[in-house]
Parts: structure tokens; C-alpha cells; sequence
């Protein structure tokens, strides 16, 4: 799967088999659309952050992949910074100094949206096991 955080000047995408990242990334946003070309023919569902700018990029996605023949999906991306904010400190432990304050004081010398990207995709997968235990209930 796909998982798109879309934002205004730059976004986030990770691409997730089972529950291993094979790709993340932060894009420009002008440059978005042509880095998804080599992706999307590649992946059965395309999962969308319904933040920032999600309804006119997703206009943008229909539009610049007419016949997309993948699944797309609109998750909540409620509080999804703060998680992925919390995840680049679990991948990326602070080093030196940094060391010393607690990682909720700090902010991430880096963009992470392609974090946000994961914790979507991480979403999207728990909504299906959610759904899978309803229906073995």
C-alpha cells in the first residue's frame, strides 16, 4: 500500500507491505505527482491523510490517474504528527546533547512527514484487523 500525507509545500509517503516499510519519503508538493507515477501502478490501495489540502490533491490524483485502478482510502490523520513525531524519536534517538532533554521538548532537526505517512498506513492496517475480528466475532 500507498500512504499519502499531503501538505501544502511538502508531503509524505511511505509505501507498506504487511507491516514493513519499503519506502518513505518527504516530497516537494510540486514534485509529488511525478514521483507517484512510478509508484501507484505498483500498489493496490493508496491510503490519504484527510489533513491539509487532502480534497484537492485527491481531485489532483483522479485527474493526473484517470483508470487508477487502486483502492483509495481516506483516513483520519488526528493527532498523527504527534505519533509520527514520537516514532522519528524511536528510529532516530537523539544524540550528544540532545540526548540530555526529554524528546517532547524537542522537534526533529528534519521534516517527517513521510512519518506521517506510516502511522496512516499503520491506520489504515488497523481498521482492517478491526474489521477482520468483527466479522470472526
Amino acid at each position: 500500500m500507498l500512504a499519502i500525507d499531503p501538505g501544502k509545500l511538502k508531503c509524505g509517503i511511505a509505501v507498506v507491505e504487511q507491516e514493513r516499510v519499503k519506502l518513505q519519503e518527504v516530497v516537494m508538493r510540486s514534485q509529488l505527482i511525478s514521483r507517484l507515477k512510478t509508484i501507484i501502478p505498483k500498489v493496490d490501495v493508496v491510503v490519504l491523510g484527510d489533513g491539509t489540502g487532502s480534497e484537492i490533491f485527491k481531485a489532483e490524483l483522479f485527474s493526473s490517474f484517470a483508470g487508477l485502478n487502486s483502492k483509495l482510502v481516506i483516513v483520519d490523520e488526528q493527532f498523527s504528527t504527534v505519533e509520527a513525531r514520537a516514532l522519528y524519536w524511536q528510529k532516530n534517538p537523539p544524540k550528544g546533547w540532545r540526548k540530555l532533554l526529554p524528546v517532547a521538548m524537542q522537534t526533529p532537526p528534519v521534516a517527517y512527514d513521510d512519518y506521517v505517512a506510516v502511522i496512516l498506513a499503520q491506520r489504515y492496517q488497523k481498521m482492517l484487523l478491526e474489521k477482520g475480528s468483527e466479522f470472526s466475532s
